[in-house]
């Protein structure tokens, strides 16, 4: 999915939900802790399932990979895929389903003025945490390395 079709879509749904701002860089985020989820899962899983033979053990590892994920991501209280965008004055998080899909629901948007940016590498994803400097609560969000995403399109737009 290419970024102008990515941005593209959010900007739709701005323009639907009536917030007459223009983004530059758009990615696709998950709830911090999603990737760390699935692994926990698929070891959970597996174990389990591995008492019913190989055919148990493969359906534990599916199983178990889901389950993982949707609990880290519903111990985030932030839906399990998002589409953050981002303009010259706000960021936006955007519930969605699918990178080629308008998002359904604006999340949370924040003002970049006032944001403090925090990126954190890691092995398979980069943690991206967005803190609000006058309250010190904090959105946290981790893009995967898989260039289809364009999460580091995004960190780059906030970060530089």
């Amino acid at each position: 999915m290419s970024e102008e079709t990515m941005m593209a879509l959010v900007q739709q749904a701005l323009d639907r939900d009536g917030i007459g701002d223009q983004v530059t860089a758009v990615g696709e985020f998950y709830p911090r802790g999603h990737t760390g989820g699935l692994f926990a899962g698929i070891m959970i899983g597996g174990d389990i399932g591995e008492a019913f033979g190989s055919v148990g053990k493969a359906v534990g590892l599916a199983v178990g990979s889901l389950a993982g994920m949707k609990a880290a991501d519903t111990a985030s209280g932030l839906p399990g895929k998002m589409l953050i965008g981002v303009s010259d004055k706000e960021i936006y998080g955007l519930q969605s389903k699918s990178r080629n899909k308008e998002p359904e629901d604006l999340v949370f948007n924040m003002p970049r003025e006032g944001t403090e940016v925090k990126v954190h590498k890691r092995v398979n994803v980069r943690i991206l945490e967005l803190i609000d400097e006058s309250t010190g609560s904090r959105v946290e969000l981790e893009g995967n390395r898989v260039p289809l995403t364009h999460s580091k399109d995004v960190i780059a737009a906030l970060v530089h």
